[in-house]
């Protein structure tokens, strides 16, 4: 017998939300070791909220929000309050009733912004890869590091001398500019937009832009980060996050990098940490063309640093950090470092899955 076609839904529902989520959804996984994390959090997020006034959103709320924003490659704000408003898959994961209402988009940015000031994100980084079921997954002994550019946000025309107040030349705020003849540099000239950002190109033949340079550490086991961070981009930048990266780790530990790392004085400071070399070489020939020596597990350590780069393309990519919404370098680290964990969230129900 054909069914009618009903139009008119039920006016109660009587299924909790918490049923309409599947058993194995991988989203259950990752909220189980969220919560944990956030619970360990209380007191940092109640160190930057006042006892006074009206309650805002719940910074727990917030994090989970922003990661689904990450997972699902949602690109502002403003679309992500309308997919809370009617995915109840989404409702579950933040922590929102079948009927409770969804935040302004103003509100929630205004609410994101505080979080963003503090270091919230490397605090979650760093309970998702201390977490009991996690930690049993990472390497302790061999590790990657390496970097990539982010471009800022920012144009060409906002990088002027530094002692140049614009002028009134008409044109409204976007008006045209002859940089023609004009040589610019980091030392004389600044973006007005953000003057964080560097005039910076990956190598030959490669446009310069505008830009900061993120940094991650990966362990070589399953290929997670357990560090990530945003700097100025400079020559220099990946060799000095690097050093800053890996003061945590034991020594005996390995580390391997591409060519841009080996540098003298770099491999000098890793050795003086305890840490071993594993740096795709610039030569293989010493002083007197001699042959330099492999040290031992150096060619698993090159296998298996290039993993690093689907870290990179992934937080670029889904979690949209290709090019940064924020201004300023400690707003651009903290949205970096978050894509970053959701990046290890993402990868844990397979590999939890797969643990004995």
């Amino acid at each position: 017998m054909r069914g009618g076609d009903q139009k008119s839904g039920n006016l109660f529902s009587y299924i909790d939300l918490e049923d309409r989520v599947p058993e194995k959804h991988p989203l259950r996984t990752i909220r189980c070791i969220v919560d944990d994390v956030l619970v360990g959090l209380t007191a940092d997020f109640d160190a930057i909220y006042s006892y006074t006034g009206r309650p805002s959103i719940a910074p727990e709320k917030l994090v989970r929000a922003l990661l689904l924003q990450a997972f699902y490659s949602i690109r502002s704000e403003r679309q992500l309050m309308e997919q809370l408003d009617f995915n109840l898959l989404f409702r579950w994961f933040v922590g929102l009733g079948v009927d409770d209402q969804v935040w302004n988009p103003t509100v929630f940015c205004k609410n994101r912004d505080r979080l963003l000031k503090v270091e919230i994100s490397a605090k979650v980084l760093n309970g998702i890869i201390t977490h009991k079921k996690v930690s049993r997954l990472l390497s302790q002994d061999h590790f990657s590091v390496d970097g990539t550019l982010i471009e800022a946000w920012a144009s060409m025309k906002s990088f002027r001398l530094k002692d140049d107040d614009g002028g009134d030349t008409g044109g409204g705020r976007n008006a045209e500019r002859d940089f023609r003849g004009e040589k610019r540099k980091n030392d004389t000239h600044a973006s007005t937009t953000d003057p964080d950002a560097r005039l910076y190109r990956k190598g030959a033949g490669k446009p310069a832009q505008l830009c900061f340079m993120g940094h991650a550490v990966m362990e070589n086991r399953h290929g997670l980060a357990v560090g990530a961070g945003v700097t100025c981009a400079t020559g220099t930048a990946e060799r000095e996050a690097a050093l800053a990266m890996v003061e945590d780790l034991s020594p005996g530990a390995t580390l391997g990098a591409d060519k841009a790392y080996d540098v003298w004085r770099f491999k000098q400071a890793l050795k003086a940490r305890g840490i071993t070399p594993h740096l795709a070489r610039r030569s293989e020939y010493g002083w007197g063309d001699v042959p330099i020596p492999n040290p031992p597990g150096y060619e698993a350590s090159q296998r298996h640093r290039k993993r690093i780069e689907e870290i990179f393309a992934w937080v670029k990519t889904v979690a949209g950090q290709s090019k940064t919404k924020f201004r300023g370098r400690h707003r651009v680290d903290t949205a970096f470092t978050l894509a970053v964990a959701a990046y290890n969230l993402i990868r844990l129900p397979k590999l939890l899955q797969a643990m004995p």
